[in-house]
């Protein structure tokens, strides 16, 4: 009776295991049709040669990722250097994103602390307020931006009205214009992640901090930030990676001075350019700069579990 066990345990695990095979198949069928066949053709047209017309023509050729790092010149006649536009859009992306995600977490906090801390009868209204705008498709949202903030638009009326500023302020096509954009797209990306963690937090430590002398700055500090981390990783995560590949709100709101890697990527499939190969080969090099980062910051938690 004693040996009979082990083989009882075995049996059921292999039922389970047997059964569950079955009911993954439609998850499996999803991911590899809508995730990585995508990915698995933008790898290979990235390797591909292009067609004049648009397309690709199937022979292998590393001439997309030699377009993007070296500069051989206007008609390949030249020494061959770094190329620096495409990293220089590169450079500008990150930093758009970082401080996208710089600016929706500096709001994006304190917004879910405030309705963290509101009654539970009332929370479901804060919320709703946040999520409502973002029922209307994105274009629809970043037109209607560009619309408030031109020259003749409502924004610039209204700060004239009240004497703040003589003349309309030219806000298209500027930095600022792509900043309010991404700002305006994706936080509430950061601000849900952070309520959900805020939601979880035992209010009773700081009440313990604060009998112990501890100032509202070490109780953030020390106790409420480590303990809400998680929510803010994944908020600057879900911000920083779409707004590193965005291209509506460069494209309509800042113009060619303020290119981003998702309109570079946007362009080269327009009929006008038309290649194919470049444009999945800067796709592949950002997914890939997007998975090392990811990997850093898995790392650095997994050292910091361990320690």
């Amino acid at each position: 009776m004693a040996g009979a066990a082990p083989d009882s345990g075995t049996s059921a695990e292999t039922t389970y295991r047997s059964a569950r095979v079955p009911l993954l198949l439609p998850t499996w069928l999803v991911i590899g049709v809508f995730l990585i066949l995508p990915v698995a053709l933008m790898a290979v047209y990235s390797f591909l040669t292009k067609e004049m017309r648009g397309g690709v023509i199937w022979e292998f050729s590393l001439a997309a990722y030699d377009q993007f790092f070296i500069n051989r010149g206007l008609f390949g006649d030249e020494p061959p250097s770094l190329e620096w536009t495409y990293i220089s859009v590169f450079g500008r992306s990150i930093a758009q994103a970082a401080t996208a995600t710089t600016l929706c977490l500096l709001i994006g906090f304190p917004t879910a602390w405030f309705i963290a801390t509101r009654p539970a009868a009332t929370r479901g209204v804060w919320l709703f307020l946040i999520t409502v705008p973002y029922w209307v498709n994105l274009l629809i949202r970043t037109v209607s931006l560009r619309f408030l903030i031109r020259e003749n638009g409502p924004l610039n009326d209204a700060l004239m009205v009240v004497g703040l500023i003589s003349e309309p302020l030219g806000m298209i096509n500027t930095n600022f214009a792509v900043q309010l954009g991404l700002f305006y797209s994706y936080l509430p990306f950061m601000v849900l992640p952070i309520y959900a963690a805020v939601e979880r937090y035992n209010f009773a430590l700081s009440e313990a901090a604060a009998d112990l002398y501890a100032s509202r700055w070490v109780t953030l500090r020390d106790i409420v930030l480590p303990i809400v981390k998680p929510g803010i990783i994944a908020g600057c995560l879900l911000v920083f990676i779409p707004s590193l590949g965005a291209f509506l709100a460069p494209n309509l709101l800042g113009g060619a001075k303020n290119f981003m890697i998702g309109s570079l990527i946007e362009e080269q499939f327009k009929r006008s350019l038309g290649n194919w190969p470049f444009g999945a080969a800067v796709s592949m090099i950002l997914m890939s700069l997007v998975l090392i980062l990811l990997m850093l910051y898995a790392r650095s938690t997994s050292r910091a579990e361990a320690r």
